[in-house]
């Protein structure tokens, strides 16, 4: 199957992780099924014979943050081992000392790992490749789940999900909006057998339907955290733990704030290349 590769740059004063997540989104509704950043843009796929210029550019023209302008330079490319493409430049097996290997279904099996997760990514953020995936996994293997009730929220490819399921969680639920991020989900799932998690496709709406969580897991941006903060606290079961990443180290006061608004408490966090991921009590 051939390919257009789309390298999408922009100008706006917006945070580009923002504009990411929304573009992807907004693509993901007219064909679009793969999405990497890198230095040169987002590039996104789509398949050959679904690839419509006049859709593509209603959907930028209705686009629905304001101040962003989107230049985009496209190129076919032929058929190829679209497995091999991935092994080769996006993702790498992740190892965390022996305790966790995330892992693509084309890499080889590693055995001496406690954990092995296979996942098979529609974009390359979610894989552990990136810094707060990879600090809220090290939070995850250091949490005793028996009994408890999980939420992994804005879940993309759901290896915190699954890996919350391996360690012993009672109940597991994953939601995410993007409608690519919550087909994935649960691709990989079924290939890691935890069937039993619960995946919803929507925004933080979603929570209440649910009762109250034990930990509730967000790896997603500062802005939408900002905004979802007061509904993690009404759906955190008195004495749970919110971990949140997705920002830097110096968006850690705005966070802090409004938590104490929810009458939540910081008590640690982690650092990765200025990454953060922290832990909330509430």
């Amino acid at each position: 199957m051939n390919y257009y590769e789309l390298t999408i740059t922009h100008t706006s004063s917006l945070p580009q992780d923002i504009i990411y997540d929304v573009l992807a989104s907004e693509l993901g509704e007219i064909g679009f099924d793969s999405f990497t950043e890198t230095d040169k843009g987002l590039l996104a796929y789509i398949k050959e014979n679904l690839y419509d210029k006049e859709a593509l550019q209603n959907q930028l023209h209705s686009f629905p943050l304001v101040d962003v302008t989107f230049h985009i330079e496209e190129a076919l490319i032929k058929d190829r081992d679209w497995n091999e493409e991935w092994e080769k430049n996006y993702f790498k097996p992740i190892r965390i000392d022996q305790d966790c290997l995330i892992r693509a279904s084309f890499h080889e099996e590693e055995p001496g790992f406690t954990y092995t997760i296979v996942i098979d990514p529609k974009m390359a953020f979610g894989t552990g490749n990136h810094e707060t995936t990879y600090l809220m996994i090290k939070e995850i293997l250091g949490i005793d789940f028996a009994g408890k009730e999980v939420l992994d929220m804005g879940c993309g490819t759901a290896v915190l999900a699954i890996l919350a399921a391996m360690k012993g969680a009672q109940k597991v639920t994953a939601i995410d909006i993007d409608e690519w991020a919550f087909k994935n989900a649960l691709e990989n799932i079924r290939l890691n057998n935890k069937e039993e998690i619960e995946v919803a496709c929507g925004g933080a709406e979603l929570i209440a339907d649910y009762p109250p969580f034990d930990l509730i897991f967000a790896n997603i941006n500062r802005n939408i955290l900002l905004q979802d903060i007061p509904t993690y606290a009404q759906h955190l079961k008195p004495g749970g733990t919110l971990y949140m990443s997705g920002f830097y180290q110096e968006d850690i006061p705005i966070i802090e704030e409004a938590c104490k608004q929810q009458r939540m408490e910081i008590i640690s966090f982690t650092e990765k290349n200025n990454w953060v991921a922290v832990k909330v009590k509430g």
